[in-house]
């Protein structure tokens, strides 16, 4: 049994992540704390959150009885953002319950430590403990709970952390589109309190996500899109249901592509930081446009698997020399303020976005000094159980297809041509596929190449 994917855990309520899934996760992870932690009381403690959807509150309960029967004790923080639960769980640990922009029947757990997911050796050792099915601990050991507030003093972080960032707001019209999850309660009111004016669409918080589906794409932003292009806001802000993804919209209703967005960010705190040696993390599949403007800016890209920025970014950390800085991470539509905090956060992105575009006099400026080759994934089906050995065979085909190319085979197998172009082969860590993602300006002649390549591999390795 793997319980985590490289975002938790995710599943429907009614079939994977049930109340008795919570519970023994909530007592494993408890168990695990307590006995770690010894005398330390802090380092004991879980603030628990749920996002808006219908079985959320079933799901917390049965999770804080899990803690509390483990010896932790409980802070229960109600329906939060999952950054602000990050946040919350500083210097202590954090359960959040949510399937991010999963649809309405599903429902989800995360981990955090000191504002940090879990990472993949404490995401193991609960998924043992789980297998285990330990009992409770002695009845007159068991944790207490109390109530906590913590929304309050999240928004007021983000709006003085942004406040580092861009110039102010001075009226700045921006469209959100909360998509009636957990943004709804912070993104608006942060921007507001920049000084924005803010229109708020899908702004009341509700599991069954009647305004548009969760996942914010450029279908599901129809409206956001209509609107931002009919109206006279500077750009539109779209939203998952947990807030911690972000889309941003252009003035002409345009989804501005996820990798320009880190690259945008990337770029700034790369040139913001006085480092010797600034770094951003990212992914496998990112743009190398990314490359292109931390290098510009004076910094190098460092990339970690797909689901593992607070990894990478320790990783980094560890190797540098001194005068190293992590001065961002990110992947697409998921980003990390560092200098904030070790969690993915789309309400900071969506605050210093719009400080940087008040500073900019717009976004344009800012999307004009990123070149934006296109950028295509495709998908190959291929069986769990050849994965392995058709990716040995791809390490292998790929250097050989592409003989000038550089090639790095850490997180899959991943070419780059001497015009900047580049094409990342990678299997699914959760579907029977292999993943073939390109960019160039011959991007379909890349991607056929490539995935012809995949399904050789695939073929040989049936």
């Amino acid at each position: 049994m793997d319980l985590f994917g490289t975002a938790g855990i995710r599943g429907s309520a009614v079939e994977t992540v049930t109340p008795e899934l919570a519970l023994a996760v909530g007592r494993a992870a408890g168990r695990e704390a307590v006995e770690r932690a010894g005398t330390d009381a802090d380092r004991t403690a879980f603030v628990v959150a749920r996002d808006g959807r219908q079985t959320g509150p079933a799901l917390a309960a049965a999770m804080e009885a899990g803690l509390e029967s483990a010896g932790a004790d409980v802070r229960r923080a109600g329906q939060l953002p999952t950054p602000a639960l990050a946040f919350a769980s500083r210097g202590r640990r954090g359960a959040m319950l949510t399937a991010s922009h999963n649809p309405p029947t599903d429902n989800g757990i995360k981990l955090f430590v000191d504002g940090q997911e879990y990472d993949r050796d404490a995401e193991l050792t609960v998924n043992d403990r789980v297998e285990a099915d330990e009992p409770p601990v002695a009845w007159d050991e068991w944790g207490g709970g109390e109530r906590t507030d913590v929304l309050d003093a999240y928004r007021d972080a983000v709006t003085d952390y942004a406040i580092g960032h861009g110039a102010p707001l001075d009226g700045l019209r921006i469209a959100v589109d909360c998509g009636n999850g957990m943004a709804a309660v912070a993104t608006p009111q942060v921007l507001r309190a920049l000084g924005a004016d803010v229109v708020a669409l899908n702004a009341n918080v509700d599991g069954h996500f009647p305004g548009r589906e969760s996942k914010p794409t450029p279908e599901t932003l129809a409206d956001l899109r209509e609107f931002v292009a009919a109206d006279e806001a500077a750009f539109g802000i779209g939203h998952d249901g947990d807030a911690d993804r972000i889309v941003v919209v252009d003035g002409d209703g345009e989804v501005v592509h996820e990798d320009t967005v880190v690259a945008i960010l990337a770029s700034h705190y790369t040139a913001a930081s006085d480092a010797d040696d600034p770094v951003v993390v990212t992914t496998p599949n990112a743009s190398g446009r990314i490359d292109e403007q931390v290098e510009a800016a004076g910094g190098r890209v460092e990339r970690v698997r797909l689901g593992a920025l607070h990894e990478g970014i320790g990783a980094a950390r560890a190797a540098g020399a001194e005068g190293t800085e992590v001065a961002f991470a990110a992947e697409p539509w998921k980003h990390v303020h560092t200098r904030f905090g070790g969690w993915i956060d789309g309400v900071a992105s969506a605050a210093v976005i719009a400080r940087l575009v008040a500073a900019a006099g717009g976004l344009g400026p800012l999307r004009d000094p990123v070149t934006e080759r296109p950028y295509r994934k495709q998908s190959v089906a291929c069986p769990d159980d050849a994965k392995t050995a058709a990716m040995g065979r791809l390490e292998t085909a790929i250097p050989e297809r592409y003989p000038e190319a550089s090639v790095e085979t850490e997180y899959g197998v991943r070419a780059t041509l001497p015009d900047g172009s580049w094409v990342l082969v990678r299997p699914s860590g959760t579907e029977p596929y292999v993943r073939v993602y390109a960019e160039s300006d011959d991007v379909d002649e890349l991607v056929g190449s490539a995935v012809a390549a995949v399904e050789a591999a695939i073929d040989a390795a049936k």
